[in-house]
C-alpha cells in the first residue's frame, strides 16, 4: 500500500464515471426508509436494534435513521476483510456490539454487499450471541454474476462487479465522502 496523497485521491476521482447521482442515491434512501417504516412501524415486538457496519455505512446510516419512524435503539459494529485493500481477506472483529442482542430483531446496515462473506459472518455471529433474527439492509448490491452465502433483506442499488466509490464505499480509503455513486474506470 503507498502512502495516501492528495494527488493519488484525484487521480482515482479521474479515472470514474457517475453511475448514480446524488440525487438517485437520496431517492434509494427514501425508498429503502419507506419499506422499513412498512415492515417495523406498526410492530408491538420489542424495538428493533440497528447496528450500522463502521465506517463504510457511515453515510448511509446517517441519512436512513432519521428518515424511520419508529422506535428503534442503535449501536455500531467495526468488522472488516478489505481494511484499506482491494480484495477481501480474514474477517477482523474490531468493534461487538454494546447493546444486549438475546432475544432481539437485530437490523444490520451495510454499505456493500459484494462477495457476501463479511455479512454472512456478521450474521452468524449475531444469531450465535442469541439474536432472535437478523436482517440484512444494504445500500448497494453488486452484480458479481456468482451465487451469494447470503442474501440481503433490503437492497438499494444494483452497482457492476466493478470497483465503486461514493456515500460510504472507498478506495484506498478515499471518496467514501461522495454524494454520488461512481464507477472506478481504471485502476493505477
Amino acid at each position: 500500500m503507498t502512502e495516501p496523497t492528495n494527488e493519488k485521491a484525484r487521480e482515482i476521482l479521474r479515472n470514474s464515471k457517475q453511475i448514480y447521482s446524488p440525487e438517485q442515491v437520496q431517492q434509494t434512501i427514501l425508498e429503502m426508509a419507506s419499506r422499513l417504516n412498512r415492515d417495523f412501524g406498526s410492530s408491538d415486538q420489542t424495538p428493533p436494534l440497528l447496528l450500522s457496519v463502521m465506517g463504510g455505512a457511515v453515510i448511509f446510516t446517517g441519512q436512513l435513521l432519521p428518515q424511520l419512524n419508529f422506535p428503534l435503539e442503535f449501536d455500531f459494529i467495526h468488522v472488516s476483510r478489505y481494511g484499506n485493500e482491494e480484495y477481501g481477506g480474514e474477517i477482523i472483529w474490531k468493534v461487538i456490539p454494546r447493546q444486549n442482542v438475546i432475544n432481539r430483531v437485530v437490523i444490520v446496515l451495510d454499505d456493500i454487499l459484494d462477495e457476501g462473506q463479511t455479512l454472512l459472518h456478521v450474521r452468524e455471529k449475531l444469531l450465535d450471541m442469541g439474536a432472535a433474527k437478523v436482517v440484512l439492509a444494504v445500500f448497494a448490491e453488486k452484480n458479481t454474476g456468482a451465487t451469494k452465502p447470503v442474501k440481503a433483506d433490503y437492497v438499494g442499488l444494483a452497482v457492476p462487479s466493478q470497483f465503486v466509490i461514493g456515500f460510504g464505499m472507498d478506495m484506498h480509503g478515499f471518496w467514501r465522502n461522495l454524494p454520488d455513486i461512481r464507477l472506478v474506470t481504471k485502476q493505477s
